[in-house]
């Protein structure tokens, strides 16, 4: 079983990020929620091909406009002038809606992507597992966000640019073997005859400086990985350190939070100065490139031009076309640094997603040693059902082993034992975050249960729609929200229903603790799992709560995980989970009898108020 949970647990590290990624486009190009994607695509190729038929006569324009001035022809001269007015505002007009189309199309690329990975990661309790288990999917707010904007803006800048240089290198090739001409070489008494030889000239420099580029600059697309990593390390550092201001505060540890801050900026720093020297060296060779190239062809073209062989307006000319092919060929010289860039964020996301396709494989491949979720069939009794129950940790520790129980309707059962013996784990597994394991479980309908964490979670709202989550704060009657609230003891909020805070710092926990309480009042499920969900209120408003969620859901199944001794008086059956050799197991504990002492004491603490 083991080797089963370190599979899922981890991405593979071998698939391909290429191959990975092309399965994205490939779905997003079939997708029926693609929205305008090919017709974006379409406006883009088209603008692409209008401006480079725009270059084409620029080139031309280059060539009679320099003739133009070589032959101190005014009339011709202004006769271009006005042509190049043309030519420029519509490679203008061009260059703007490509740009726009460009923007549209990575936008769209950019929400289909961020939907789909948020729609895998927040999928059956996904987005948990991968927290527990997948050491290869850390920070995946960082990869939704800003991966996945590198990814979908590169690529697209990637694929127009290649088309760009592809359609660019077809045209001005043809022009360029034209105009250049062939070119006679003696070497050792032989002589060479080149065609096209300006053509040769480009594609060559081209390999060169292409080759060098991949030699120099091929540990950054490593670094750059590593950098992401780092920043992403960086920023939950701090984000972590702001969500924990107060518990940070209280102990005064903000000494050794600067310091854990420090160390995963020292992190930053040292990956920033690897790259800073990548892209040093980089740019060494790039910058002599680009200076070579301004006089390159030129220098390869005037022998021609000296021997009369060519016009001042034919060299201009064949100079802008060597620059155009050589622009073409350079793309890859060009775009290194973004590609090492778009590697990085690439290799991430598809980290990313073969550790979400592990989690579905683990759940749908029937020869996995997992543990089986059942849900109680239509027109059976509801009931939990522990069969040889199995929980394991991620890395294969065996903290449960060999459990079997059984909870009926209406009973209210406590689940106690020594800390470490697999609680809190359990619950995960009854509520179906935990895959890691064995056995069987078999659960009343999932929209009969509900489930009260130690912390309740408080989302991002109004207090109606926190007090109502999941529901939309419209499917409960206001006037039963402000009867809960009074109820649980948090009436002083009934007038703040409508506000928008940030409520999970307004509220104490034990505040938090009643809010979740008055939720399970207003939905009233008919399966209830507590795990510490009143340890931050005292054992008089402990007791309180108790015996207003059993009056008030009478029939009820309520599952307890709890220490205080006051929780054994509101449950009827105690489970003890006892570690042994080999993982916990339940011992049976007799019914309880609750006495009358404490059924008067249950009625005294119905009739009073509760304390706020």
């Amino acid at each position: 079983m083991s080797d089963v949970t370190a599979a899922g647990a981890t991405g593979r590290p071998g698939t391909s990020d290429l191959r990975g990624f092309w399965r994205w486009v490939r779905a997003w190009l079939v997708a029926p929620d693609r929205g305008k994607a090919r017709l974006l695509i379409a406006g883009v190729v088209a603008m692409t091909l209008a401006q480079v038929a725009i270059q084409i006569r620029f080139n031309t324009w280059n060539r009679d406009f320099f003739d133009a001035l070589d032959k101190r022809n005014p009339d011709a001269f202004q006769y271009q002038i006005m042509v190049f007015l043309v030519l420029a505002a519509l490679s203008m007009t061009a260059a703007v809606y490509q740009l726009y189309l460009k923007q549209l199309l990575q936008l769209a690329w950019r929400e289909w992507l961020t939907r789909r990975l948020t729609k895998a990661w927040l999928h059956e309790s996904r987005q948990y597992q991968l927290e527990a288990g997948a050491a290869e999917a850390d920070n995946p707010d960082q990869r939704i966000a800003e991966d996945v904007r590198l990814a979908a803006d590169l690529s697209v800048d990637f694929v127009v640019g290649l088309l760009v240089s592809i359609t660019m290198l077809i045209a001005f090739v043809g022009i360029l073997w034209s105009l250049s001409g062939p070119l006679d070489v003696v070497l050792g008494g032989m002589s060479f005859h080149i065609p096209g030889y300006m053509v040769w000239a480009a594609v060559l420099y081209a390999l060169i400086g292409s080759g060098l580029t991949w030699w120099v600059g091929r540990p950054m697309v490593r670094i750059q990985v590593r950098r992401t990593t780092a920043e992403a390390d960086f920023r939950f550092g701090l984000t972590r350190a702001r969500e924990s201001s107060e518990s940070i505060a209280l102990i005064r540890g903000e000494a050794d939070e600067r310091r854990g801050i420090d160390r995963l900026f020292g992190e930053v720093r040292g990956v920033w100065r690897e790259l800073m020297r990548s892209q040093r060296n980089l740019m060494w060779l790039t910058s002599a490139y680009g200076t070579l190239a301004m006089i390159f062809p030129t220098v390869v073209a005037s022998p021609a031009y000296f021997a009369g062989a060519m016009s001042l307006g034919v060299l201009m000319q064949v100079g802008a076309a060597f620059a155009q092919v050589q622009a073409a060929l350079n793309w890859f010289v060009d775009r290194f640094p973004s590609i090492a860039e778009w590697r990085s964020a690439t290799s991430r996301l598809v980290a990313f997603q073969d550790a979400l396709d592990d989690l579905e494989a683990l759940a749908a491949d029937p020869e996995q040693t997992t543990i089986s979720m059942e849900e109680t069939k239509e027109g059976e009794p509801e009931r939990l059902e522990l069969d040889q129950l199995e929980i394991a940790l991620a890395d294969g520790t065996t903290v449960i082993a060999g459990a079997s129980a059984t909870i009926e309707p209406g009973e209210r059962v406590l689940i106690k034992g020594e800390s470490g013996s697999g609680k809190s784990t359990l619950f995960r597994a009854i509520g179906g975050l935990w895959p890691w394991g064995g056995g069987r479980i078999i659960t009343p309908p999932r929209e009969a249960m509900a489930f009260l964490p130690q912390r309740p979670y408080v989302p991002l709202g109004t207090l109606s729609g926190t007090l109502t989550y999941p529901s939309s704060a419209e499917s409960f009657d206001k006037d039963k929200q402000v009867d809960v609230l009074e109820r649980v003891g948090l009436g002083h909020l009934t007038d703040q229903l409508e506000d928008d805070q940030r409520w999970d710092r307004v509220l104490s926990l034990g505040e938090q603790q009643r809010l979740a309480m008055a939720r399970l009042l207003l939905q009233e499920p008919r399966w209830i799992f507590l795990d510490e969900a009143t340890a931050a209120l005292d054992e008089e408003n402990q007791d309180l709560m108790m015996t207003m969620l059993i009056d008030s859901l009478p029939d009820s199944a309520i599952v307890s995980i709890g220490h205080r001794p006051g929780l054994d008086a509101f449950h009827t059956r105690t489970l003890m989970l006892e570690k042994r050799e080999g993982g916990a197991g339940f011992r049976r504990a007799a019914p309880r009898v609750v006495s009358e002492r404490t059924r008067r004491r249950r009625e005294r603490f119905l009739h009073r108020r509760m304390p706020v």
